[in-house]
């Protein structure tokens, strides 16, 4: 009879095991050429991505960085065969000219109205839709958010015969409020859904709360969700001004009259008015015109930063 394998008995308390040693012993090494190959590889890793990220990083800037160069160079250096990289012994005619373009004020007024009317209108309407789907359960809910959706997935070209004769048969061709019309019509859908993702986002919990501490309804909203929401309504912001402010082919479809041109019109009546264009006005025209969107952009991302703080504070 063969004798019965006995297992090994176990190692005393606080005594370690031989064979758990051992195991521990041999991975050790492993474990640690594993972790020196990670730190090894990691700052080249993150070298070639920061090295990735400046070339994007300048492909992105070049285009702007042409502009301004070419507004300083006059319309010799611009049409000579070899570029001119840096505007050395530029010129600011071109800037003047822009300038003393009684036009171009006329057009400069005509925009900023009809960016004032569409960021008023667009985020009051947009604002109140948001809270409405988010907020509350009615009839119909479901079909409004996916007509929103259907709406934006329309192309704008495919609607400019029927807004046309929507305007004109009101009055409204050539008018400021008929383009902010037409601008807070297109803009409307997805600010609607930009906001209905902020108001979803904050608990309606912290509304009820208050109003157990004594507030109503509407103080909880404004003292409590409000500030939550101003991000949001900041984003929202910048995305209407940036599509009121560039738009150019409902513009051209709208606004006929030369006297009541936004200005991507005025700077494209720039490039046809002559045969021979200054492409140095016209890049002094185009950077002029990026100067209030720089503007309204380093403003507002300040605005978002302190809303965005003093929402979680109030919260």
């Amino acid at each position: 009879m063969s004798a019965l394998a006995t297992p090994p008995a176990p190692a005393p308390h606080g005594v370690p095991d031989p064979a758990a040693t051992d195991a521990v012993a041999r991975t050790a090494p492993r474990r640690r050429a594993s972790a020196d190959s990670g730190r090894t590889q990691s700052p080249l890793a993150r070298r070639l991505l920061g090295l990735v990220a400046v070339l994007v990083a300048v492909v992105w800037v070049f285009p702007v960085y042409w502009m301004i160069n070419s507004a300083f160079l006059p319309l010799n250096k611009l049409q000579a065969p070899d570029p001119t990289f840096l505007p050395l012994g530029g010129t600011w005619s071109n800037f003047r000219r822009v300038v003393n373009d009684d036009s171009f004020w006329a057009s400069m007024r005509v925009s900023l109205s009809v960016v004032v009317i569409v960021l008023v209108a667009a985020l009051l309407f947009a604002f109140l839709a948001a809270l409405a789907v988010s907020r509350f359960r009615f009839k119909g809910r479901k079909s409004f958010i996916l007509t929103i959706l259907v709406v934006q997935m329309i192309p704008a070209e495919g609607l400019f015969i029927s807004q046309y004769q929507l305007l004109d048969g009101w009055d409204l061709v050539n008018r400021v409020g008929g383009l902010a019309l037409v601008y807070t019509a297109a803009i409307l859908p997805f600010t609607i859904w930009m906001l209905r993702g902020f108001v979803a986002g904050v608990p309606i919990e912290l509304e009820e709360a208050a109003m157990v501490d004594g507030l109503s309804r509407t103080a909880a909203f404004f003292r409590i969700t409000f500030p939550l929401l101003a991000p949001g309504l900041v984003a929202s912001g910048v995305y209407g001004f940036l599509q009121a402010w560039n738009e150019y082919t409902l513009a051209l479809v709208v606004m006929t009259d030369p006297a009541q041109r936004t200005l991507p019109l005025w700077l494209q009546g720039l490039v046809e008015a002559n045969r021979a264009t200054d492409w140095g006005v016209v890049m002094a025209g185009a950077a002029i015109i990026a100067v209030p969107v720089i503007v309204f952009f380093l403003f507002v991302q300040g605005k978002m930063t302190s809303g965005l703080v003093a929402g979680a504070v109030k919260g």
